[in-house]
């Protein structure tokens, strides 16, 4: 499965072990299965034949993946993928465009670049699969998923026990609320005003995710939006490392999703919700020995259609493990792998082995608590 890399239950029980999270038995997942919602940080081909400028199925994306190309915003493995792996699955879960037949009983991807929990975000770039979108797929899979185990009680008791990650929120800034030159959002809204309004429509999609059988949900937050590199680009940072604008606005989204968690933690008793600020955001993860360059990216990017998107067919850096960045958005697989697992240690209450799987015992976590460099060692078969 992994990216140059062979005998992954090999390498899963020496990391498992170094972050004294329980083994997996090979073949054997924690979670009969996994869906997938959010955007481009899980997507993993759903946008490959959409009319959109926002898909990465050409290189140099891939350029370390097995398969090349695929559709993941990244050289090699997502978020989504890592998670998958740390979860005991023998395979990557497939992108819903592509999932059929027995496949989707293990889980189904229905990540999307450039959207987010409105509507109307990304829709500059063309064609995308909002997060309503996804949950009319995943209504779809679920259909399918009664017809395959023979009625809709299996289906509901089956799907009760699966693992669903939601991560949204990142382009309802990048993609609306910070693009004025398409959207007048940020003239209607003051940056509380709009993380109000935002949390408000994603409690009921949450709501209606639960509604659809989900009892383990994790609910990823939106990242420093001001550090990634094509912020640094378009506006700056006045002597500061980051814009600190962008990052004060996503705070503020943050903070009222992690209310909303809470709040669905004690309205919905028979759901098990957890809040993680691990985001997938790779501008979560701070330089240092690891990460030689944190502020720029690996591949050369556009500044027209695309814009900040890798330009197609261009050689990326050699020495992308030192990245923090590929493009102008989205992490590297070094990074990925980090963020992956301090995510998957984060969720440990939403999983059967319960707080054994995590070497901390919050459902918040800290992404300097592990270093990349012996994290990376145990994925990379020597």
């Amino acid at each position: 499965m992994a990216c140059g890399c062979n005998v992954w239950c090999i390498v899963s029980t020496v990391l498992l072990l170094f972050l004294n999270l329980k083994p997996l038995i090979c073949g054997e997942s924690q979670v009969p299965c996994y869906f997938i919602f959010g955007d481009s940080l899980v997507d993993n081909g759903n946008n490959n034949d959409l009319l959109t400028q926002a898909r990465a199925n050409f290189p140099p994306y891939g350029i370390d993946f097995p398969d090349g190309p695929t559709g993941r915003f990244t050289n090699c493995r997502n978020m989504a993928d890592i998670l998958a792996e740390l979860l005991g699955f023998d395979d990557y879960i497939p992108p819903f465009a592509t999932a059929r037949g027995q496949d989707i009983l293990k889980g189904v991807n229905y990540g999307s670049e450039s959207v987010g929990i409105r509507d109307e975000t990304g829709q500059q770039l063309g064609a995308r699969i909002s997060l309503n979108a996804q949950l009319s797929n995943h209504k779809i899979t679920i259909r399918h998923i009664a017809t395959l185990l023979g009625s809709k009680a299996l289906a509901k008791e089956y799907l009760s026990s699966c693992l669903y990650t939601v991560g949204m929120g990142n382009n309802d800034y990048l993609n609306i609320y910070f693009m004025p030159q398409f959207y007048p959002t940020s003239s209607l809204y003051t940056p509380k005003q709009y993380a109000k309004v935002l949390v408000k429509q994603y409690s009921q999609q949450l709501k209606t995710l639960y509604k659809y059988g989900a009892r383990k949900i994790a609910v990823f937050g939106a990242g420093r939006l001001g550090c990634i590199p094509e912020a640094l680009t378009t506006y700056g940072t006045n002597e500061s490392s980051c814009v600190e604008m962008m990052n004060s606005a996503a705070q503020l989204f943050n903070d009222k999703l992690e209310l909303l968690v809470d709040d669905l933690k004690n309205k919905l008793t028979d759901v098990e919700f957890s809040y993680i600020y691990a985001s997938g955001s790779s501008s979560q993860v701070s330089p240092s020995n690891d990460f030689t360059v944190a502020d720029g990216p690996c591949c050369n990017v556009s500044t027209t259609m695309g814009k900040g998107q890798c330009i197609p067919q261009q050689v990326p850096c050699s020495n992308r493990d030192e990245y923090i960045y590929f493009d102008g958005y989205h992490p590297t697989e070094a990074a990925n792998i980090l963020i992956a697992t301090i995510a998957y240690n984060a969720m440990s209450g939403l999983l059967p082995c319960g707080t054994s799987c995590s070497s901390s015992h919050g459902e918040k976590s800290d992404l300097h608590s592990i270093s990349l460099s012996t994290t990376r060692a145990k994925f990379v078969a020597q």
